[in-house]
Parts: C-alpha cells; structure tokens; sequence
C-alpha cells in the first residue's frame, strides 16, 4: 500500500489551511507567519527532534516538508547531543523493608552534603498489564492472577471483598493480589550519592524509608496522623456514614501524584485519584460511605477498589502528606485544612513575617485551584517548626474573571470555603452561552444522601439556592466537625459557591525571580466529572473546547481574606498551525534559578486525536532574554509512557526525571516489528500543508530495550557529558543523543 492509499484509508484528504498560524513568544498565542522564514538560531540546548514541525526546528519551510514527510517513533529516551540519562531506581529494587514502586512520579531533591542527597518518590497508580507482565522478573514470585480474574468473571470482574465472610475461597487471593498492589504504590525516599564532577548513583542508607499504601494496617505504630479540623470528623462516635474503627488514624497512603517541598525540608506528596482504590463520595457529616461502594475490580485490564478488601474508609484519602525525608522514624501527616480532592500540585510560599500560603490543584475536569494561608505568621522560612502551620489557617478556591480581550489579561479572586460562604453556584445556562452543555454537580439536596447531584437548569439551581443559603445550610454539626466535613468534601463545596472549573490543573510552581505562581492546565473540556469554564479556558480563536493546554502565570495582590489575583496565558498547546507552541497536555513543571521553565508533557496515548504529537516529551521554555517565550524539545520518551517529577540538583548540573508507565497500552513489545502506521496532515512554517507517514512502535521494552522483556518504570538523572550546568554553554557534542 503506497503512502497516498493509506492517507485515504485513514480518512485524511484535501484540506485548506490558508489561516495557518505560528506562536508568538509575547503570549503563547499564534501569529501570521513569514513565507519562508526561519527562526532565530542559537536555541539553549541541540534541540530534540519532534514528529511535527515546530518554530524552534531551525528548519525552512521546504527542509520541514522533506524531514518530516515520513518518520519512525522510537522506543528510548532520547536527548540532545551531548547529554546522557543514568537509570537510578527501578520498580523492584529493594528500598527499605519493601520495594521501589510502581509507577513513580514526583521527584523531591533535598541536599544532606556537597554529594550526598535523598531523594523523595511518589508511586501513583498500577497499569495492570504491564505490572503482570513484569512482576516475576522485578518482584520475584507468583501472584493468583488468573485465578482471580477467573472467578470474578462470573461477577462482572468486580466483587465486595470487604462482605465477604472469612472463610470465602476468593478472599485470600484477593487480599493477596491487593497486597502486592498496595505494595507498590505510596512513598519512597532513597539516598544518592555522587563521586566528585561524576553522576549521581542510590546508595541505601539509614534514610531510606517506604510508605506503602498499607502501611500501618498490620502495625498500628506505622499509621498516619491527621491534622486540622478532619480529625474531628474521623474521631465523631456518631456517624451518617462508614467508620473503620481507627479514629483519627489513617492506613497507608497512596495515588501519590504531584508534590512539592517546604523550605525547612519537608516535602509534600499530593494523592489524586483515590476513586479509583477507595469510595470518594462522603455523606454531609463528612463520613465515608461503605467501602462496598467501591468494589474490587480484576479483569486482566484493570484493577480497581484495592481498599475495599481492607475496609478503608473513603475520607481518609485525597489529602495533601508532609513527610521529613531526614526524620524515618516520624509519621507522615495528612493535612486536613489543606482540602480533600483529586491533589496534583503544591507550591508553598514561605516569606518571613508573613502567613504560609500554599497553592494545590484538583486534577479533573471542572476541578478547582486551591489556595491554603495560615492563620500565624513565618519567622524563620528555614524553621521545621513552620509544618505546625498546616494546622490552622483557612482553604480558599479561585474564582476566575474573564479578560477583556481574547488573550488578555484577566482578575480573579478567592473564596474561603467556611460555613458563613454563600452558596452561588454557577448555572448550567453559562456553559450554554458557550455552546457547551454541562450539568452542574452539587452536594445532594437530600442530605441524607451522599455525595453529587446533578443540575440541569438553571432553574433547578435556582431552587437549590433559596434552600441552602451558605455552606453551614449544607454541612451539619458545629465548629470543628462542620469545617472538617466542608474540607472533606471540598471540591463540591467549591461548586457550591461558585468556584471557577477549571482545566484540568496539574501542577503548580513559583517563578523564583518574579514570584509569579506558574499553573499547569492540562486540557481544557468536559467529561462526566464537570467541564472547564469556557469563559476562561478558551482556545487561542476562541474554541469553547481545548484539549491541549496551557501554562498560566497568576499574581497575588495579597493574602488577605478574599483576596484578588491577576492571571494571564503564559504558553498555550497546540499544534504550530492551530496557534500553539507545538507541544500537547503541560503537565509537571519545574522552574531552576534564572526562571526558565522545564515542562514535562502528558498526552493521552489512548486518544487518536492527540497521536499527532507523538510521544510524550520534556520541553524548555526561556522566560528571559532572546528566546524568551518560544519552546524547545529536550528530551521525548519511550513509547506510551509519560515524564514526570523534574527536578534538578542543588548545582542544576542534574535533571531528574520519572519515566512513568512506559507500554502502558499494549505491554511488552514482542519484537522489532510489532508496529503501526500512521498517517497525519501536518503544515510548514510557510503555511502549506502536506502529509506524513509515521511508523509507531506497539509497546515498550525500556529500560532494558530488550525484545520480549516487560517495560519497568524507572528514575533518571540527565546530565552533560561534559558536566557543567543544564543550560551553561553549549560544549562540543562528544558523543550523539544520548538515550537509554
């Protein structure tokens, strides 16, 4: 089949792209581009290449046409000239009196001397195929999956684990293979060291330490604290709801996703998607409804509810856990006035004299950005004594304003969510105005009842209003239980008064030098969760619907009650000829010392729509000086796997980087030729359009590239091989693109 045949069995014809426009590094928006034109030269680093043409290629127009017209997709980690990646864990080493996890994601770096260091590791979620896959080989042993997924067949591949009685045949093999699971998720903390000018490698120590996502289920003295006014909620005698018996203790931790450091050392480990293991809906009180809710679930593809076999309660999960990498022997605490919902991202601002302020995103369509000031002040930014800050304060969410110009500037300001807050949400006629149509969740009008309900009209919403006038009129009790079931229950409080839905935010930074809050949006649409305001989240002409994303930069006036802020689009995804800088779903970020962003990428593998841009990838964007605002392609990943968690040394001589669920779609690869064609419509930089012909690889053997062997998630630490900084001056290239 020639490539014409195949552009037209893929449905890709004739097409017009007389609009085709370029990004401008002003505001990350498009411009009309120049015939012909190449970009300035001299880009911070030898540019990785992309499968789609991009302003910083340094190719002309016709070049664009000739390099890109038929590409291969590979199955590495590949970097620029003159830079290398050192494996440093992979899931399966020993790390403490359990493992390295699965899965891993955010990446803390805390110095203990001039080449010693700890670094913090979350572990997300289990991709059931390729953790079978590899299990024996990196774990040792045999797990009963078949006969599991067997026996749940006949069940619709799900089963209330927590029911059964304690003689069932399947409850041990359950318990057994959500175990292992268990196993594999929550925290890790490894020590490295590095021989002087040389790379750093793990060397176990007395720091290393696991949090696993049953931790304390078997030992009560390896359970979590709680801080703040949940506590209350979790010690009540008197329930609507579920309760485990354990008071204000907590097993375990895990769906570790984003996270952060405080300046006195402690590093903040975000669980997002907890309705995937635990029940996420509460009752008013802020009790957790049965564990029976969310049930096990094993089919071969998934598998879901793995607190339901332990009888973990719902509301102890979805927090923000500080933890001391330097302090093993100290529980970790979730902190309460920080919110329950879908955490994935932390920024802490800590400036002497003035309240701690901490910012978080909930990372779902329609999920809200967070802002948490203490109630006292910082002395010292260094002081570990700060963490007791966490323990009162007030936890506001955003209400974004739109701007006056498609692609101005824009205010907003924070609403405390507390009792006296009216409820004002908004309608399902503001999405219509848009052309979209959303329902609007709300906590449910028979409070008797948990969790959302959904609103149709804005006269529905309406009614809803005149019934519950504030948030005190919506969750029962006084003082400390009713603030606790509001912060349990945050994100619909957050609909309730009105907060803005947003686009997916996953991650949150401040700009060192400008002191800037910087905002990862990963994809702006809708989904049976909640939809994203299109009166914010808008495409660069316009479109109600953008499922690329952005980076937005917001500006506190302050952080008194109620406060304003100001916002504007810093980059925005995209295609080059669509208006965007040419990379899809901004995810994790990192800023190092002179206000560059390192921005990681995570496109959807499973979504055709998003194959255009290839796989997944680490870009650059300067914010200062001759190529400040345009992007660079550092590195691209292995097949179907995301980066995540950059982060860099003390020196910023190392970037370390998360290779998370590489193979995640189609598990091992078997062979060289297990692969598939693609076909897309790309445009050059002049405008025209022509047609690409893309060979992708169907699955993943990083890191060992083997045929036949299973992917396995692992941490890196990039470098140069010539050392120095990341960004320091371009030495001779002493060897090609480094990839592993």
């Amino acid at each position: 089949m020639n490539r014409r045949d195949l552009l037209s069995l893929l449905g890709i014809g004739a097409c017009s792209f007389a609009g085709a426009v370029l990004p401008t590094a002003a505001s990350g928006r498009a411009a009309a581009p120049k015939a012909g034109g190449a970009p300035t030269p001299n880009p911070p680093f030898p540019t990785v290449p992309t499968p789609l043409p991009v302003p910083s290629d340094g190719l002309d127009a016709a070049e664009q046409r000739r390099r890109y017209a038929r590409i291969e997709l590979e199955d590495r980690l590949v970097l620029p000239e003159g830079f290398r990646a050192d494996l440093i864990a992979v899931w399966g080493d020993p790390l403490a009196d359990g493992r390295f996890g699965f899965n891993n994601d955010h990446l803390s770096f805390l110095p203990l001397a001039a080449n010693r260091a700890l670094l913090t590791v979350n572990f997300e979620y289990i991709s059931a195929r390729t953790w079978r896959q590899g299990y024996a080989e990196a774990v040792g042993g045999e797990l009963p999956f078949d006969a599991v997924s067997d026996a749940l067949a006949a069940r619709g591949g799900r089963v209330d684990a927590a029911s059964l009685a304690a003689g069932d045949p399947l409850l041990e093999p359950i318990r057994q293979l959500a175990a292992a699971a268990m196993a594999d998720l929550g925290v890790g903390v490894i020590e490295l060291e590095r021989e002087p000018g040389g790379p750093w490698r793990r060397v176990p120590g007395r720091f290393d330490r696991r949090i696993t996502g049953l931790s304390g289920w078997r030992d009560p003295a390896r359970r979590l604290r709680t801080s703040g006014p949940a506590a209350a909620v979790f010690r009540r005698t008197e329930r609507l709801g579920y309760d485990d018996g354990l008071g204000d203790a907590i097993i375990g931790s895990f769906a570790n996703c984003a996270g952060g450091e405080t300046p006195w050392g402690t590093v903040l480990s975000a669980e997002e998607n907890m309705q995937s293991q635990v029940a996420e809906a509460v009752h008013a009180d802020g009790s957790s409804v049965s564990p029976a809710a969310r049930p096990f679930a094993y089919d071969g593809q998934r598998l879901d509810g793995l607190g339901n076999p332990f009888g973990l309660a719902g509301n102890k999960y979805g927090w923000m856990v500080e933890l001391d990498p330097r302090r093993p022997e100290r529980p970790a605490v979730k902190h309460s006035w920080l919110g329950r919902f879908r955490h994935e991202a932390v920024a802490v601002k800590a400036v002497a004299g003035q309240p701690l302020v901490v910012y978080s995103g909930c990372d779902r369509h329609g999920g809200h950005l967070y802002r948490f000031v203490s109630d006292a002040v910082i002395r010292d930014p260094a002081d570990p004594a700060n963490s007791e800050l966490f323990s009162a304060g007030r936890l506001e969410v955003a209400r974004f304003d739109p701007p006056s110009t498609q692609g101005g500037e824009g205010r907003g300001r924070w609403l405390p969510l507390e009792p006296t807050t009216p409820v004002a949400p908004l309608g399902p006629g503001h999405f219509a105005r848009h052309g979209v149509e959303q329902a609007i969740l709300l906590p449910h009008s028979d409070r008797r009842r948990p969790g959302a309900e959904a609103f149709s009209s804005d006269a529905a919403v309406a009614a809803y209003r005149r019934r519950f006038a504030t948030l005190a009129d919506l969750y029962p009790g006084e003082g400390e239980e009713r603030m606790g079931a509001i912060l349990i229950d945050a994100h619909l409080a957050a609909c309730a008064i009105g907060a803005t839905p947003a686009a997916r935010p996953e991650d949150t930074v401040i700009d060192p030098l400008s002191g800037e809050l910087l905002i990862a949006f990963t994809a702006g649409g809708g989904s049976g969760d909640g939809r994203a305001d299109p009166a914010i989240f808008r495409g660069p002409d316009g479109q109600a619907s953008w499922p690329y994303g952005w980076i937005m930069g917001l500006a506190d006036d302050g952080a008194a009650r109620g406060g304003s802020f100001r916002w504007r689009m810093v980059a925005t995804g995209g295609a080059p000829w669509q208006g965007g800088m040419g990379f899809a779903n901004p995810d994790n970020l990192a800023i190092d010392r002179q206000g560059t962003i390192w921005m990681v990428t995570d496109r959807s593998t499973k979504s055709a729509d998003l194959d255009l841009f290839g796989n997944n990838s680490c870009w650059v964007l300067p914010s200062r000086g001759p190529r400040a605002g345009e992007a660079f392609c550092f590195a691209t990943g292995p097949m179907e796997c995301e980066f995540c968690g950059p982060c860099f040394d003390a020196s910023e001589s190392t970037l370390f980087l998360a290779v998370q669920h590489p193979g995640e779609d189609h598990g091992t690869r078997a062979s060289a030729a297990a692969r598939e064609a693609q076909a897309h419509r790309l445009v050059d930089r002049s405008g025209r359009p022509f047609e690409q012909l893309r060979w992708v690889p169907l699955g993943s053997n990083w890191p060992s590239g083997v045929p036949g062997r299973a992917p396995r998630p692992g941490v890196v630490a990039i470098r140069r091989l010539a050392g120095g900084p990341l960004l320091g001056p371009q030495a001779v290239p002493v060897s090609k693109q480094g990839s592993i």
